[in-house]
């Protein structure tokens, strides 16, 4: 029962699926919608842009219908009136082509934004299965689609009966009217028909984007090992980050065991801490922690201390307290100065006892070690 839980699509889609998603040109998109847009600017610029127009292209007509014997016998001149004829009937009819553009450009926007995908323009030779046509045909999108088309064709014609019925008086009054006048007249129910038929499609539109909205987002969900496996593609491998992290670790050893030997003291616990101090007159304003370690790090950190000489010192308070609370690169706290300076004067005064080959300087102890900075030997 696990097993067909992990297969079945239950989790809704993540960021980056959603994100691959729309790189493949997958984004929400209702044709219902855009339907509405289009036929509302058609509307709207017929009913605003329909004088202009008018006028317009009666000029055209007129000149078109015009008759100049000179203009008849010269080719020349009949395609150069025909091509201005073209051009004034493509400036009369811009204003409305250019509102269709920006109609087409806004539906878009109102969904899932404007999306540019190379990927969709790519062949997919198995949209030419039969099979799958078949499925297409019989899927319960089509049967989604066929109710759509029912319903649209139902309640548009539904209202542009009833508009026809309730302005039939007004229609067969037409025909004792002026002719201009009687065109005008039927202009506006023409359009007032029109108007109310596009804005039914509202109501199709207003269901159609929920529904899309619904269906494009459960064909993306996810099985719950899909889940897994993007999370570990994004966040990394648990192994292959471990590794990193061991040789990062690694590398950051090496890094410190080469500064070991330019330590000028090492204070141990005797021997499950050790920590080696540094300090520069002049350029560092306290003693530097440049290594520590416990267990085999320290063992390691003596061995080195010992190859090149460093002094090592058994302090256990003080190397508990040093690896404790001071980090690998900084200055010790000011608690520790007292302690660390008599350490520091010990080392100078080994220095001195090997050039002057004088009495044995006594390794310091009892150094002090503040009690908030002091570590229990059961917590070190």
């Amino acid at each position: 029962m696990s097993e067909e839980s992990d297969l079945e699509k239950t989790e809704p889609a993540s960021p980056r699926r959603l994100e691959k998603a729309r790189e493949e040109g997958q984004v929400v998109r209702s044709r219902e919608l855009g339907t509405f847009v289009m036929l509302m600017a058609g509307v709207a610029g017929l009913w605003g842009l329909g004088g202009m127009l008018g006028r317009k292209l009666d000029t055209v007509m007129r000149a078109a219908l015009s008759f100049e014997p000179a203009v008849a016998h010269d080719p020349a001149r009949m395609l150069a009136g025909f091509a201005q004829l073209v051009w004034e009937s493509l400036l009369g009819v811009l204003p409305l082509l250019l509102l269709f553009a920006a109609a087409a450009l806004l539906a878009p926007m109102v969904l899932g934004g404007w999306l540019f995908s190379t990927k969709s323009l790519l062949p997919d030779f198995s949209r030419l299965s039969p099979f799958k046509g078949l499925g297409r045909l019989f899927s319960a999108q089509s049967l989604v689609e066929l109710t759509k088309a029912v319903a649209k064709s139902l309640l548009v014609g539904g209202v542009g009966f009833w508009v026809l019925w309730r302005h039939l008086p007004d229609a067969v009054a037409l025909m004792n009217a002026p002719v201009q006048e009687a065109l005008l007249r039927l202009l506006e129910l023409v359009l007032l028909c029109c108007a109310l038929a596009a804005g039914s499609l509202l109501l199709v539109a207003g269901i159609d984007v929920p529904w899309q909205f619904w269906d494009y987002f459960k064909k993306l969900r996810m099985t719950k090992e899909e889940v897994k496996q993007e999370h570990k593609e994004s966040e990394g491998n648990p192994h292959v980050k471990g590794r990193i992290r061991q040789l990062q670790r690694q590398m950051a050893r090496r890094r410190m065991m080469a500064e070991v030997p330019k330590a000028d003291v090492v204070v141990t616990n005797p021997t499950h801490f050790a920590v080696a101090l540094r300090y520069e007159e002049g350029r560092m304003g306290a003693p530097r922690v440049v290594a520590k370690g416990t267990e085999e790090v320290a063992a390691r950190i003596r061995e080195l201390a010992a190859e090149h000489r460093v002094p090592i010192l058994s302090a256990p308070p003080l190397a508990r307290a040093l690896h404790r609370h001071v980090e690998l690169g900084h200055e010790i706290p000011s608690g520790l100065y007292t302690a660390v300076a008599e350490v520091l004067a010990w080392v100078y005064q080994l220095k001195h006892w090997h050039h002057a080959n004088g009495p044995l300087p006594e390794a310091p102890t009892g150094l002090p070690v503040p009690d908030e900075l002091a570590v229990p030997e059961s917590r070190a």
